[in-house]
C-alpha cells in the first residue's frame, strides 16, 4: 500500500543518519482488547476551546502532491484511481468497513479520523502543541488512524464516541472497537467514565480481538 511503502523508504532513509539524529523509536504494542482498554486512562472532557481549525489537516507532508486525504484513498483502494494533475484522482473503487459497502470512485467518500479531532480535543489533545494536532490530524504512520468510509456513515458518525455510535455493519464493530482504542492509546488520549464503560461492555463480544500499536 502507499501509506506503507512512504513510510518504509522514510524509514529506511532515518536509517542512515548518523545515531544522535534520530529519533527514539517506540516499540509497537500489541494487547487483548478488554487489556487495551483498561490501560486507557481515565479523566474528565472538555470541549472548551475547541475549533476544527487548531488540527491543521489534509497537507501534503512528502511534498509529492497528494495530500492526506489521497494518500489514504491510495493506500485504501480495492482496484487503483488513476492520479491526475494535482493528484486528482479518477476511478477506483474501496470498501467503506463501517457499511460494507463498496463504492465506485472517490467522490462518494470521507476520510475519517477514527478518533474525531473534537473528541481528540476533549482528551488531550487541546493541552498539545498546533505541530502535534497536526501530526495527529494526519497521520499516515498508522492504518488504523484515518480510513475511507462512505460520506453517509462519516456524517452519521459525526464527533462520536462509541457510547453514541457503532458501525453500522455488525461484522465491522470488534476491528472498530480495536481500531478506536489502538488510535487512543497510540495519542496517549484519556476516556471518560461513560465511554470506558462503554468500551466495556462492548470489548465482551469480541475476546478474541487484538489491539496493536505504536505510540506516537
Amino acid at each position: 500500500m502507499v501509506k506503507k511503502t512512504v513510510h518504509a523508504l522514510a524509514a529506511a532513509a532515518l536509517a542512515l543518519l548518523p545515531l544522535t539524529t534520530a529519533a527514539p523509536a517506540h516499540a509497537a504494542e500489541t494487547l487483548r482488547l478488554h487489556d487495551a482498554v483498561e490501560a486507557l486512562p481515565q479523566a474528565a472532557e472538555s470541549r472548551d476551546g475547541y475549533e476544527r481549525t487548531k488540527f491543521k489537516h489534509w497537507i501534503d507532508e512528502d511534498k509529492d502532491g497528494c495530500n492526506t486525504r489521497a494518500e489514504v484513498l491510495l493506500a485504501e483502494a480495492i482496484t487503483p484511481p488513476t492520479a491526475g494533475p494535482g493528484c486528482k484522482l479518477n476511478g477506483g473503487t474501496w470498501l467503506s468497513y463501517y457499511d460494507d459497502k463498496v463504492v465506485d470512485g472517490p467522490a462518494g467518500l470521507d476520510i475519517d479520523h477514527m478518533v474525531p479531532l473534537a473528541e481528540a480535543w476533549d482528551s488531550g489533545a487541546s493541552q498539545w502543541t498546533a505541530a502535534r494536532r497536526q501530526a495527529y490530524a494526519n497521520d499516515l504512520a498508522a492504518d488504523r488512524s484515518l480510513v475511507a468510509v462512505t460520506a453517509k456513515t462519516n456524517r452519521q458518525k459525526a464527533d462520536q464516541d462509541p457510547a453514541d455510535w457503532m458501525p453500522p455493519a455488525t461484522d465491522a464493530r470488534c476491528t472498530y472497537l480495536s481500531d478506536w482504542v489502538s488510535t487512543k492509546l497510540r495519542w496517549s488520549l484519556t476516556v471518560d467514565r461513560r465511554e470506558r464503560d462503554t468500551l466495556r461492555q462492548l470489548a465482551a463480544s469480541c475476546e478474541n480481538t487484538d489491539v496493536e500499536y505504536e505510540r506516537a
